[in-house]
């Protein structure tokens, strides 16, 4: 009798093999998520960023560039003899600026120009001595007397210059879509500090357009950002029934939010007395127009506006009282920026498993 060929066949326990795959593909999660975590956690708390930091000095003093002890801020006597002025660098209604020098340290000096506005200036002062925070410019001295004030200096300057600063080919590099984030949750965390301020819920007022807005903050050479000009910022006092108007005169056009438009139409004439005051939800109000600008038109930019667009329509509700706070919008950023993170870093993942 012929015999019939016979074959082995081997047989692999492809549960095995699955379940083995499937476990290095979540080890791999996991070790991915605890970088992310380390990396998120380094950027939340770390140069500066932390609620409270330690890099600070006592109220009254302060440190610059590397100096590792805290100096007492600098009285008229000491910026008269001490601070030398380089150049004029700008000038607004209220007051003028000096890049200056103090002991090798470009400083920046700012003096009163306008008599008329003084209560502004001293008021200014009074905010930014009060204010003294990883987000607001730092304070090196001043002097009343000659309504005079000096703060560090940021070579970078005031937001304005962001787009030309991010196109220079030495920051080619970090014009992107993660950094551009960054620096919107930089803004959102600067108004979420006013509206909850020591001093209590301050409004950002000169804000009436975005290039004031910008005009109002500088760029630090880290890139982080820093609240600079404090002439114009009323407090919010719900308890005592204390509401705000941003100046006396009438505001016009789509930047600034509906309840600081005249509501009377155009046949009754602007009156002061007669227009509504309110609250720091005009703030909120702004935020979507300020992070537009922020994220520019860089590669990945349109998937976070994508992701930014509930929140961003919530900031837009026509009743101030139906916006978030300026702490749920800042939530919902970082929510978003460690989500489109994860993405980036496990592409594919979900799809995997």
């Amino acid at each position: 009798m012929e015999k019939k060929p016979h074959f082995v066949r081997r047989e692999f326990p492809p549960r095995e093999v699955s379940s083995l795959s499937l476990g290095l593909l979540l080890a791999a999660v996991l070790i991915l998520n605890a970088l992310l975590y380390l990396y998120l956690n380094k950027f939340y708390v770390s140069s500066g960023r932390a609620e409270t930091d330690p890099g600070l000095c006592p109220f009254g003093y302060f440190k610059l560039g590397a100096v590792k002890n805290c100096s007492p801020w600098l009285s008229c006597e000491a910026i008269n003899r001490e601070v030398r002025k380089l150049k004029c660098v700008g000038e607004g209604a209220v007051k003028k600026v000096f890049l200056s020098e103090w002991k090798e340290n470009k400083v920046v000096l700012s003096q009163l120009t306008n008599s008329e506005l003084k209560e502004d200036f001293l008021h200014g002062l009074k905010m930014l001595k009060a204010l003294q925070s990883k987000h607001v410019v730092r304070l090196l001295g001043y002097c009343e007397q000659q309504f005079t004030i000096l703060t560090e200096y940021h070579p970078l300057g005031s937001l304005r210059g962001l787009n030309e600063t991010l196109h220079m080919p030495k920051y080619k590099g970090i014009n992107t879509w993660h950094r551009r984030l960054m620096l919107a949750i930089d803004y959102v965390s600067v108004i979420r500090y006013l509206h909850s301020s020591p001093l209590g819920t301050l409004v950002m007022c000169d804000s009436n357009d975005l290039d004031k807005v910008l005009s109002q903050y500088l760029l630090t050479s880290d890139f982080h950002i820093l609240v600079n000009d404090l002439d114009a910022l009323p407090l919010v006092n719900r308890s005592a029934g204390r509401l705000v108007k941003c100046g006396h005169r009438e505001l016009r056009g789509e930047f600034i939010a509906p309840e600081q438009r005249w509501p009377y139409g155009e046949e009754v004439p602007f009156e002061d007395d007669l227009m509504p005051p309110y609250d720091e939800k005009t703030d909120i109000w702004k935020i979507p127009d300020v992070s537009n600008f922020f994220l520019g038109h860089v590669e990945g930019s349109d998937i976070v506006r994508l992701h930014l667009f509930d929140i961003h329509a919530a900031c837009k509700k026509e009743d101030p009282a139906k916006r978030p706070s300026a702490q749920e919008v800042l939530d919902t950023y970082k929510k978003v920026l460690t989500l489109l993170i994860r993405e980036a870093a496990m592409p594919g993942t979900r799809e995997m498993l």
